[in-house]
C-alpha cells in the first residue's frame, strides 16, 4: 500500500510549487516582489489555496529558508572537508552571495524559526554544527561561543556584501583577517 495518497502527493507537490516560486521570484525581483496576489498568479492558483498551505508570507519564507538550510548545510560540509575553517568560510560567503534572497529568508526576513532554542529545527542545528565542526580545533574550552562569534562575523561579511557596503576587491583581505583572528594561520 502506497504511504501517500494520491491527494496528499499533489497537495505535497503544490505545497513545493509555491515555495519554489516564491524562491525565483526573490531571487530574480527581490522578496518585495513576492505577494501572495502575484504568487497565486504565477503558480495558477486562487489566493486561499495560498492559504491553505501557508497562514501568511512569513510561513512561505520559513519554508525557503529551511530549504536554504539544507543547501547550506551540504555546501559548508563540502567547504570544511576540502579545506577546514577557509573553506567553509568561503562556502558561506559564496552561498549568501549566490542566493541573497534565500539567505535573507534565512537570517533577515521574519520566519517563525527559532535558533538557540529547545525547539530549534534539526536542519538549524545541522547546519550551526558545520561551522562548530570548523571552529572546535581553535576553541577547545568553549567551542560553541567561538562559533557564535565565527558565525556572526561570517554574516556581517555577507549581509554587508549582499547590500554592496563593502569594497569588493578586499573580500580576501576580510577573509584572511577574521581567519587569523579565529587563530588559524
Amino acid at each position: 500500500m502506497p504511504s501517500h495518497t494520491r491527494r496528499e502527493r499533489a497537495l505535497e507537490e503544490r505545497r513545493e510549487l509555491i515555495v519554489r516560486t516564491a524562491r525565483e521570484l526573490a531571487e530574480a525581483e527581490g522578496w518585495e516582489a513576492v505577494t501572495t496576489r502575484r504568487l497565486a498568479e504565477a503558480v495558477d492558483y486562487s489566493q486561499p489555496v495560498l492559504y491553505g498551505h501557508f497562514k501568511n508570507m512569513d510561513a512561505i519564507s520559513t519554508a525557503v529558508a529551511l530549504e536554504g538550510f539544507e543547501e547550506l548545510a551540504a555546501v559548508l560540509r563540502t567547504g570544511r572537508e576540502r579545506d577546514g575553517l577557509r573553506g567553509l568560510a568561503e562556502a558561506y560567503l559564496r552561498y549568501a552571495e549566490e542566493h541573497p534572497a534565500v539567505y535573507d529568508a534565512m537570517f533577515v526576513r521574519h520566519t517563525d524559526l527559532l535558533f538557540g532554542q529547545v525547539e530549534t529545527p534539526e536542519i538549524l542545528r545541522t547546519t550551526f554544527g558545520e561551522i562548530m565542526a570548523a571552529v572546535t580545533p581553535f576553541a577547545p574550552d568553549d567551542p560553541e561561543t567561538l562559533t557564535e562569534v565565527f558565525w556572526s562575523s561570517l554574516h556581517g561579511l555577507a549581509t554587508l556584501a549582499n547590500g554592496s557596503r563593502l569594497r569588493p576587491t578586499h573580500h580576501q583581505q576580510r577573509l584572511n583577517h577574521l581567519i587569523a583572528a579565529i587563530g588559524h594561520p
